[in-house]
Order: C-alpha cells, then structure tokens, then sequence
C-alpha cells in the first residue's frame, strides 16, 4: 500500500517523463523555442504534481479527477512532442523515447483509474492493488 505519492509506480514514471523532457529542451534549437520549451515543460510538471495533488485530496472522486488531469497532461506532452521532432529539435530516436514514457504513464493512469472506480471499500484512495499492467 503507498503511504505517499512518491511510493506510487505512476508517479515514479512521469518523474522521470518530466526529467527527459527537461534534458531534450535543453539541446539546441530547441532551447531557443520558448514557447514549445515552457508548454512541454510545464506539461510534464503537470502530470507528476496531478498525481501527486490528487493522492493528497479527500476522496476518491477527487483523486480520479487528478489522475484524469495528470492524463490528459500526458497527452500533451505526446502532442508537443511531433512539434519538437516536426520542428527538427529531436530525432526519431529521441523522440520514440519520450513518446514511448508518456505513452507509458498514460496507460498506467488509465488503469489506476479504473481500478480506483472498481473498488468497492470506502475511505481515502491508495495504491494497494496488485500490479496493473503498464506493459
């Protein structure tokens, strides 16, 4: 069971989502797009403060919403990413990399979601279930 937000694997996932993104908007070209550097970024930052806001909320409704939010800033991310390799700033390797992560957290909120909507016990929503596939 986690007992903190940074016990859960998904928000350990878009930690690291959040840290390559960082990296890539670093590298030239990329560095002097503003706009696209500050959006992925603060998308990024989106996903791991989403989850972690919504595990620190009252109920489980709440951290749903949360994880919804925390998803659909996973997919922003993938979408600023054709930008960033349309634009020249990554390669296909890069850019497969990242794209693959974000694809990777949104899939684990999508099954965090759906087994926080199944469970049939009341009280504050934790990460007690078994594995969920990621994969």
């Amino acid at each position: 069971m986690a007992e903190r937000f940074e016990d859960l694997r998904v928000w350990k996932t878009a930690r690291t989502l959040t840290n390559q993104v960082y990296a890539l908007s670093e590298k030239d070209g990329f560095t002097n797009d503003w706009t696209l550097k500050d959006q992925i970024r603060r998308a990024a930052i989106s996903v791991m403060s989403n989850i972690a806001e919504g595990f620190e909320s009252r109920t489980r409704p709440q951290f749903i919403d949360f994880l919804g939010t925390a998803k659909a800033s996973a997919g922003e991310v993938r979408s600023q990413l054709y930008v960033a390799r349309d634009q020249g700033y990554l390669d296909e390797d890069e850019f497969k990399a990242v794209s693959d992560l974000a694809d990777k957290v949104s899939r684990q909120l999508y099954h965090l979601i759906q087994h926080l909507k199944n469970r049939d016990d009341s009280g504050r929503a934790r990460e007690d279930l078994p594995e969920y596939s990621a994969g």
